[in-house]
């Protein structure tokens, strides 16, 4: 398929009408580029990758907000820049709340930064959580929001959202402990 054919004013209308044809295009125009900028931010080509597929899915999801006055390039680079640094600043407060947990539950075993769960394995094991209990573990955890917040947003009390965030906290530690053949203290 020859990208450079289309016009870019095609390729957007073909993306906010949602076909896939101009969406392919779109993604075999600029995204080789933007995995440039993904690498640079991750450092590793899984990462980048992950960012690349992130980017092009909030692309395509918010396509209808670009106005053909700019730059498609300029805009689609900010959107995969935002979602790159988004991405990062995730897995940093999920190191840093893994961190402490660790530390506040040491009996002696090494923290679980230094065992051999990678953060994508971390990442994998939250996927498996209950709903509810994700839900508030990625709220209060990795996107910072008070418990009081997690409780107006979702329309539940803060005591819910409390409980749902430690039988996380507990599943999670538990699910850890026996990937290093560790045993639940």
């Amino acid at each position: 398929m020859q990208v450079d054919l289309y016009k870019e004013e095609e390729i957007v209308k073909g993306c906010q009408r949602n076909e896939r044809k101009y969406q392919e295009i779109m993604y075999r125009r600029y995204s080789r580029k933007m995995y440039g900028i993904c690498l640079s931010y991750a450092g590793d080509r899984a990462l980048a990758q992950d960012m690349l597929h992130d980017a092009f899915l909030k692309i395509f999801n918010t396509i209808g907000q670009f106005k053909l006055e700019g730059s498609l390039e300029g805009w689609i680079r900010k959107v995969v820049t935002r979602t790159a640094i988004d991405l990062l600043r995730k897995r940093q407060r999920l190191n840093h709340y893994i961190t402490e947990e660790m530390e506040e539950s040491q009996t002696g075993k090494a923290p679980l930064v230094q065992s051999y769960l990678a953060t994508k394995e971390i990442l994998e094991l939250v996927r498996q959580l209950p709903n509810g209990a994700r839900a508030i573990f990625n709220l209060f955890a990795l996107e910072g929001f008070t418990h009081k917040e997690i409780a107006e947003q979702l329309q539940i009390s803060e005591g819910t959202s409390k409980s749902q965030y430690n039988r996380a906290r507990v599943l999670l530690k538990s699910w850890v402990q026996s990937q290093n053949g560790e045993s639940s203290s």
